[in-house]
């Protein structure tokens, strides 16, 4: 029987997860000598490797001496904390990273919180600690105390510390330890994490965590064996998590060891396999034994907590720019990521729109990022909060938001996210001279904030936020002051018309770019919406003029990413998402009907 470690490895963004991993695949000797390796290998997806971050959580295998070692890597994100909460399940222990300068950050709570309520042992390993602000031995405290705050009990407290730097390829006991290599840590891994409970000889219980397709196979369950083995070609009972139950063969079963997937014949309890052959495999169901079915508690994720609008784009350059561009379409290309996304819902609205709701602004950009990529063109309204109510009272969702900020800027975003209804919690002054600032704040009081946060603090701000729970609404929220420059006319821009409006407020196109009626072409410098013309050009006569011609001096326009656009659009306004670009317009081209909505709003008030 093979020896099986499973461990987790969580952490707030940007602490080193992905890179601890590497170290941890390249020192193990699971890469050949030959083979050529890149940084962050675990980061395979193209917007992961752009933008630095893990979105998906991924799982490899290293062999060290005689025991084999099951590494899942998770993001670190609060977005994407379904990813987090499923993994933890298939795992014996976690690998918690702090860094040794920024301490405990939202999403380190948000995933400790989850591994201490499922029981797990976490191996607490402080990195970074060659930061010259670092300070580990006051992290070590801030461990500590959250971990008491969490209600963890003694086994948990009694929680092994490593010291790292797994940029540099070394982890210690102590801090006077010479820096040598990762050994101390698979010791670690090796002796504080427990071995996989259950017996290869009960009856097959396995649970699915993760998806996959393949076009060959059809959908691959990606599943950790709690009891009994798994062979190819076997017959199995799939148990999904509504209770229907389906027989099918194993057609292909699949084991991992580093970044490679190995085809194998059988595998018993403690391990994590993918599967193929069952086609309406999904996550959190069960695979188990045909004569003696004991199904596994399906899995329970948190609700969305953010919903956004995708609908066909029908303005006057549709269909010009993208591949994709009907509702049919887009309901397929949806339908698709529902399946392997479980933190995420889709529902149709009729007239060619969908409701997609997820956990965060950042995961549902990060969908119509993807989908743009594939050659998709469709609109997204305003992402709003998910409401409910319960006993007659309506709640929304609250964040805890952790807002690092020079001591100069503290009293700007204190004033700022006072208007949007936080509420301080604690104020605390840190070593590199920053201030740490904790709020606890309404989800939609951050939409459309972190430009204005990163302008008001210079672009030193550090912001970070996690899921909180519900609570009563708090009425309304302050959201952008300055109006919008709005197109009155359809064709090409004019540099003449685009110098003279720059007086009115901020671009953001340039000369030659397609407008039309209705379309968003900067930011007014005042509030209020303003029609402006950037097609007029200037009128030439033959008569000849004492003065030479002034040079047109154009200031460089702003640019539209889909981001930026999610966060600064309002209600009557749209995003036109194309292969191509990205354009904001108003929800209604005809600028009559926009005075008239804009009249029963003010009377309505």
């Amino acid at each position: 029987m093979q020896k099986i470690k499973n461990i987790a490895v969580i952490a707030h963004v940007d602490h080193g997860k992905t890179t601890l991993v590497d170290e941890l695949l390249q020192q193990s000797g699971t890469f050949e000598a030959h083979q050529q390796v890149e940084e962050r290998a675990m980061d395979s997806d193209a917007i992961e490797k752009e933008r630095g971050i893990t979105i998906l959580s991924k799982n490899t295998a290293i062999v060290y001496g005689d025991h084999k070692i099951n590494i899942i890597d998770t993001p670190g994100h609060a977005d994407f904390g379904g990813e987090v909460e499923r993994v933890l399940k298939m795992v014996d222990g976690v690998l918690l990273l702090v860094d040794a300068q920024e301490g405990v950050m939202p999403q380190t709570k948000f995933v400790l919180k989850k591994a201490i309520a499922l029981g797990l042992i976490p191996v607490v390993v402080i990195n970074k600690i060659d930061k010259d602000g670092s300070d580990p031995d006051r992290v070590m405290d801030e461990v500590f105390d959250l971990l008491v705050a969490l209600d963890a009990n003694e086994e948990q407290l009694e929680f092994p510390v490593l010291y790292a730097a797994a940029r540099d390829g070394y982890a210690k006991w102590e801090m006077e330890d010479e820096n040598k290599d990762m050994t101390p840590l698979f010791e670690a891994i090796l002796t504080k994490v427990p071995y996989p409970q259950g017996s290869p000889d009960n009856d097959t219980q396995a649970q699915v965590f993760t998806l996959d397709s393949d076009n060959f196979v059809g959908r691959i369950g990606i599943t950790r064996i709690f009891n009994g083995k798994v062979k190819k070609g076997d017959e199995y009972l799939l148990v999904k998590a509504c209770g229907a139950k389906s027989k099918s063969r194993i057609s292909k079963l699949i084991g991992f060891k580093g970044l490679e997937r190995i085809e194998i014949q059988e595998a018993e309890a403690g391990d994590i396999v993918a599967i193929a052959g069952f086609n309406d495999i999904d996550v959190g169901d069960s695979v188990c034994d045909p004569v003696n079915p004991v199904a596994l508690d399906p899995m329970h994720v948190e609700e969305p907590t953010l919903s956004v609008i995708m609908s066909v784009n029908d303005g006057p350059l549709a269909g010009t720019e993208g591949k994709h561009v009907t509702s049919n379409k887009i309901a397929e290309r949806l339908a698709k990521e529902m399946e392997t996304n479980i933190a995420m819902r889709m529902e149709p609205m009729g007239d060619a729109s969908f409701k997609v709701s997820g956990r965060g602004e950042l995961q549902i950009g990060i969908l119509a990022e993807n989908m743009r990529r594939e050659g998709f063109e469709f609109m997204l309204a305003r992402p709003e909060v998910v409401t409910k109510e319960e006993d007659g009272v309506k709640m929304e969702p609250f964040e805890h938001l952790v807002v690092d900020v020079p001591e100069e800027f503290q009293g700007v975003a204190i004033e700022k996210l006072g208007k949007r209804k936080a509420n301080m919690t604690s104020l605390t002054p840190m070593p590199d001279g920053t201030v740490r600032l904790e709020f606890e704040i309404p989800a939609r009081g951050l939409i459309g904030f972190r430009n204005e946060f990163l302008t008001d603090t210079k672009g030193e701000g550090i912001m970070n936020h996690s899921y909180l729970e519900y609570r009563p609404y708090s009425g309304t929220v302050e959201s952008r002051t300055p109006g919008a420059l709005v197109s009155m006319d359809d064709g090409e821009a004019v540099a003449f018309s685009i110098f003279n409006l720059q007086a009115r407020g901020v671009m953001f196109i340039s000369p030659q770019d397609k407008v039309y009626s209705g379309m968003v072409i900067g930011e007014s410098a005042r509030p209020g919406d303003l029609d402006v013309n950037p097609l007029k050009g200037k009128q030439l006569t033959n008569m000849r003029t004492s003065g030479a011609d002034d040079a047109i001096k154009l200031v460089t326009p702003r640019a539209v990413t889909l981001e930026s656009a999610m966060e600064w659009i309002e209600d009557d306004e749209l995003i036109e998402i194309t292969p191509i670009s990205v354009r904001i317009r108003k929800k209604s081209l005809d600028p009559v009907v926009r005075k008239r909505q804009a009249r029963d709003k003010k009377n309505s008030k």
